[in-house]
């Protein structure tokens, strides 16, 4: 054979190869059961169909697993509470938040049973709560018992994940949990809210749902996180934009109930509940921007002094703001 026509081959082979090799990129991507307008991206392929990229999906029942996998290495972007997020990143976990998916107010509410002779705060005395520890449920659960005047140690703080609890609920294995939905609407049927993370947040300690990025994937993809951030904002958009109008038949209704496994009914009065920011919003102090007087900054730092207090993490960072990234919804905002 012509030598000539031999490497001629052989570099058609390697073009191919790596071309191939740039055309198949993958991303592991976790998500959790709450309700959000990125569930319609999940459900209908978006992220995969504009970037084409292959995405593998994983579904964590709370945030500290999905916190875990991103430590492991073993997805490359994920939701997560600000609690776990804090906590996470306090450890040394090397990853940026880049997204909040949302205000949480109203959705996640500490529900006592009827039955459970919980009438007020100091009715918590010796009860049995259930709530995901390391969520932002459980932070806000420690902070209301502190301002109650309690304890872990007057209350049985029960570490359940959401899937288990409305079952537990059921059985009466528990007198209350500190929870979000699909769970939270379930146990309301035959409980009371006693408290939620409005009034909370109202109090100094404001939590939210965010998107975190291990950071050296964020540098290697740096396109594919700007496609990835217009998605979700255009998502977010579309939802409060039909806000007042949006019922059980709108497409995105039906891919939250189909992804998170909630009721399809409930999904317009459970996002009432949440605030969705606009990007100006994400990347204005009261969010992302601002580095260490950036809302989410500040929120982290928070968290985190309380968690150390807690005793649930062992040491504070000197400056949160290092692991908040607005590069990607800044580029996004200009598409």
């Amino acid at each position: 054979m012509n030598t000539r026509i031999l490497k001629r081959g052989l570099v058609a082979i390697t073009a191919a190869v790596m071309a191939a090799s740039v055309s198949a990129k993958e991303v592991t991507i976790g998500y959790q059961g709450m309700f959000n307008p990125w569930k319609h991206a999940i459900d209908q392929q978006l992220v995969e169909k504009e970037t084409g990229y292959t995405i593998k999906w994983r579904r964590f029942d709370s945030g500290a697993k999905a916190m875990t996998a991103m430590a492991a290495g073993a997805v490359d972007i994920t939701s997560a509470g600000s609690s776990p997020i804090a906590s996470a990143v306090s450890r040394g976990v090397d990853m940026q938040l880049f997204w909040i998916l949302e205000n949480i107010a109203d959705a996640e509410a500490l529900v006592v049973h009827e039955d459970s002779g919980i009438n007020e705060p100091k009715d918590l005395v010796g009860k049995r709560i259930a709530v995901p520890f390391v969520s932002t449920t459980h932070f806000h659960a420690l902070f209301a018992l502190e301002q109650f005047g309690l304890t872990e140690k007057d209350v049985k703080l029960i570490n359940m994940q959401p899937n288990a609890i409305a079952a537990a609920w059921q059985r009466g294995d528990i007198d209350g949990a500190f929870i979000w939905d699909p769970a939270l609407g379930t146990i309301k049927q035959s409980g009371k809210v006693l408290i939620s993370s409005a009034t909370l947040s109202a109090w100094g300690k404001p939590t939210f749902d965010g998107l975190v990025v291990g950071t050296e994937f964020a540098a290697e993809n740096t396109e594919f996180m700007n496609k990835l951030v217009k998605i979700i904002s255009d998502l977010d958009a579309e939802y409060r934009d039909n806000k007042q109008a949006f019922t059980p038949d709108h497409p995105i209704a039906q891919s939250i109930a189909k992804v998170s496994g909630g009721e399809l009914e409930t999904v317009p009065e459970v996002l009432a509940l949440y605030d969705f920011p606009d990007i100006d919003t994400q990347l204005s102090c009261a969010w992302l921007g601002c580095g260490a007087d950036g809302g989410a900054t500040k929120s982290l730092q928070f968290t985190s002094e309380f968690l150390k207090e807690q005793k649930k993490i062992n040491e504070l960072l000197p400056d949160y703001s290092q692991f908040v990234n607005t590069s990607f919804a800044e580029a996004a905002a200009e598409m």
